[in-house]
């Protein structure tokens, strides 16, 4: 049930099969990119669309969604593997993806005014690149650490941590979750604005049915062949992922430039008796003034434009709970996603190609959900659909947490992955149709630090449940724990959303809109 993303510690992918509401096997993991996925418009200049056809554009994007998530899948076996070969510690384990995670709580906000005054696409661009070369040290790393660690087959006799390598690791996730606040939150402005609304629904699911595709069935697959080559070659040619998914957004057509610049276009204008006043000549004095005031005015502009976003969303009740209801089913994946290695190997015993092939799970759930989410969305209504998911999903983590079978669990999370999905083709359409343009990248990265924000809290949280179930039960049971304190969370969700989120409101939601 985890919001889903590409970290170092446990088993994660960079773009998660649902989105923002990730499979369970899916958890955080560096380098990870949500390549398109919410709510946006921008004053972009571009051919009107058809409502038939999704046009040149989309079709570009959906190819660097698809090899983006290629890479994901890669680094969804490579990066949790790694991880687990440097440290068996639980907590150190959590760690990694808790670092990731941060700055969703702490950089979110400002990633949302630097979106809404910049062009996005740039963004995106130079976001992966620096991502890619972030990849690249990671590997070298690796490579030049591989002497010292344990061979694949005898990973679970690992008797001390490797620290230089785990804190490559920590360092480089913490780097990768920056860049990963202000690459998502642009990316997720493209969908809309390159795709008509009406046919939002249809564009998400085939995007998140490819991303399925490439990211939990093709890339494990490769991934694990890779790392039968040599353990660092995953990492180089995820680098190459990041390279070619930077090159490819770089050609989308049009112009990407929020409507309003904000600050970063703000100037100092004379005054109406600036000709009544002498003359004075520029000094360093009087430019240390005038850079002040510059500086004042957009510190107070950024705050105000921040506050604009969270009045925005905090006004709409429906968004304002989906949000929240988000951010506790994110808490309740996270808790288990931060150990979900450890419960591979040892509970359910995977070799690297088992573990490989649990990602083809999420594979099939995520294709199902993106084929047939539209049509069950269109059938039961929104809230029904959101409800139907609720209850399902943690169904199916107590499952998970109660077996021992790595093919119970490949059934359960395909089952999971597919209500994660259908959540998504909800709640992501109806945002991107409901929010002003004007204020998409603002109200979009509040509604993302309600909802990613926890992740962190909840990575801990498992990682210190483990730690001190330890004491008390045995490691199995330590580790399963936490399936069942998430799927216990998940039913109290259910009891909390279902009421707010009605019929009603997601009708009334299109034409009442907070101001």
């Amino acid at each position: 049930m985890s919001g889903a993303k590409r970290g170092a510690g446990s088993g994660a992918k960079r773009a998660a099969t649902a989105k923002e509401k990730g499979s369970s096997a899916s958890q955080v993991m560096p380098g990870a990119t949500s390549t398109v996925a919410s709510n946006t418009g921008l004053a972009i200049t571009a051919k009107t669309k058809s409502a038939a056809k999704l046009g040149a554009s989309y079709w570009k994007l959906w190819s660097a969604t698809a090899i983006s998530n290629l890479g994901d899948g890669i680094s969804l076996v490579a990066y949790p593997w790694l991880a687990s070969a440097t440290t068996r510690s639980p907590l150190l384990i959590a760690l990694i993806p808790l670092a990731q995670r941060l700055p969703w709580l702490i950089f979110t906000l400002p990633a949302g005014v630097i979106t809404d005054r910049y062009d996005r696409r740039k963004i995106i661009v130079a976001m992966d690149f620096l991502r890619g070369i972030l990849t690249l040290a990671v590997g070298f790393g690796v490579l030049a650490g591989a002497k010292s660690l344990p061979a694949l087959t005898n990973i679970t006799q690992l008797q001390s941590t490797h620290f230089t390598l785990y804190f490559l690791l920590l360092i480089t996730a913490l780097l990768f979750g920056f860049m990963e606040v202000l690459r998502d939150n642009s990316a997720q402005t493209l969908m809309p604005s390159l795709v008509e609304s009406q046919n939002l629904e249809k564009a998400n699911g085939r995007m998140w049915s490819a991303e399925s595709l490439t990211n939990s069935f093709i890339g494990p697959a490769v991934g694990s062949l890779l790392l039968g080559i040599a353990l660092a070659l995953p990492f180089f040619v995820d680098a190459g992922t990041f390279f070619f998914c930077a090159g490819l957004i770089a050609t989308l057509s049009g112009s990407f430039q929020p409507k309003s610049a904000g600050v970063g276009e703000t100037t100092i204008s004379p005054s109406s008796d600036d000709n009544d006043r002498p003359h004075v000549a520029p000094n360093s004095d009087l430019q240390d003034a005038i850079d002040a005031v510059v500086a004042s005015r957009a510190k107070s502009s950024f705050r105000t434009e921040i506050n604009e976003g969270v009045a925005w969303l905090w006004k709409h009740d429906l968004i304002r709970s989906l949000a929240i209801s988000l951010g506790l089913l994110n808490f309740a994946g996270s808790i288990f996603g931060a150990i979900y290695i450890l419960y591979a190997q040892e509970i359910l015993h995977t070799s690297v190609f088992i573990f490989a092939l649990l990602g083809t799970a999420g594979a099939v759930g995520g294709i199902a959900g993106g084929m047939l989410g539209p049509k069950l969305s269109a059938r039961l209504g929104s809230a029904r659909s959101v409800s139907l998911a609720l209850i399902f999903m943690p169904s199916f983590t107590l499952v998970m947490g109660l077996t021992s079978s790595w093919q119970v669990v490949w059934v359960a999370t395909a089952a999971e992955t597919f209500f994660a999905v259908l959540w998504n083709v909800v709640t992501v359409a109806f945002r991107q149709s409901i929010i002003p343009p004007e204020l998409l990248g603002r109200v979009n990265s509040v509604y993302r630090m309600l909802g990613w924000g926890s992740i962190p809290i909840g990575t801990l949280v498992g990682g210190l449940v483990v730690t001190i179930n330890s004491h008390f039960l045995t490691r199995d049971w330590a580790l399963r724990s936490t399936f069942i304190i998430a799927a216990a969370v998940g039913g109290a969700i259910f009891f909390y959303a279902a009421p707010k989120l009605t019929s009603a409101k997601f009708e009334s939601a299109h034409s009442v809109t907070p101001t």
